[in-house]
């Protein structure tokens, strides 16, 4: 019986933080202005930012799509100059995807549109309540890279 409650409990608990997810998933990009980059753009350029150049099937494969689900957005980010397409060491045939300068500067300049909003609303939380969303964040950034429990590719999803 303690182990169907534990799971219940385990069910609501993800229920609750999955909700709290979306719906300031929905209001930080409700925030950002009009001309901001697409999401999948910015996935591509936070990627290349943290890890380094990288393949389009590295990309793909790291956003959870379909590499010729984001061909568009590779050419779209190299025609505006945020990324760059260079041989790869590794293997001459194929070409990898390095952010440039530029890029960077366009993914600070979201991001701080967002964090800006962020820390205006988190102004309102006690210092308690702000340390327990900073290490939620910590913690919602290990759930998402936990490699035991895989993303499943769902055919159309992207």
């Amino acid at each position: 019986m303690g182990d169907r409650q534990e799971e219940a409990d385990l069910l609501d608990s993800a229920a609750q933080v999955r909700q709290g997810i979306t719906r300031l998933g929905r209001r930080l990009r409700a925030e950002r202005s009009p001309e901001a980059l697409s999401v999948n753009k910015l996935g591509v350029l936070s990627h290349l930012h943290q890890h380094g150049p990288a393949t389009a099937g590295e990309l793909a494969a790291a956003q959870h799509q379909r590499p010729q689900s984001l061909t568009r957005v590779f050419a779209e980010l190299e025609q505006t100059g945020l990324v760059t397409r260079i041989r790869d060491e590794r293997d001459r045939r194929q070409s990898v995807l390095a952010i440039t300068s530029e890029g960077t500067a366009a993914l600070a300049g979201d991001m701080a549109e967002r964090d800006a909003w962020l820390a205006s609303a988190m102004a309102g939380l006690s210092p308690t309540e702000r340390q327990v969303l900073r290490l939620a964040g910590a913690l919602m950034d290990r759930l998402a890279d936990d490699p035991h429990h895989p993303a499943r590719h769902r055919p159309g999803a992207g």
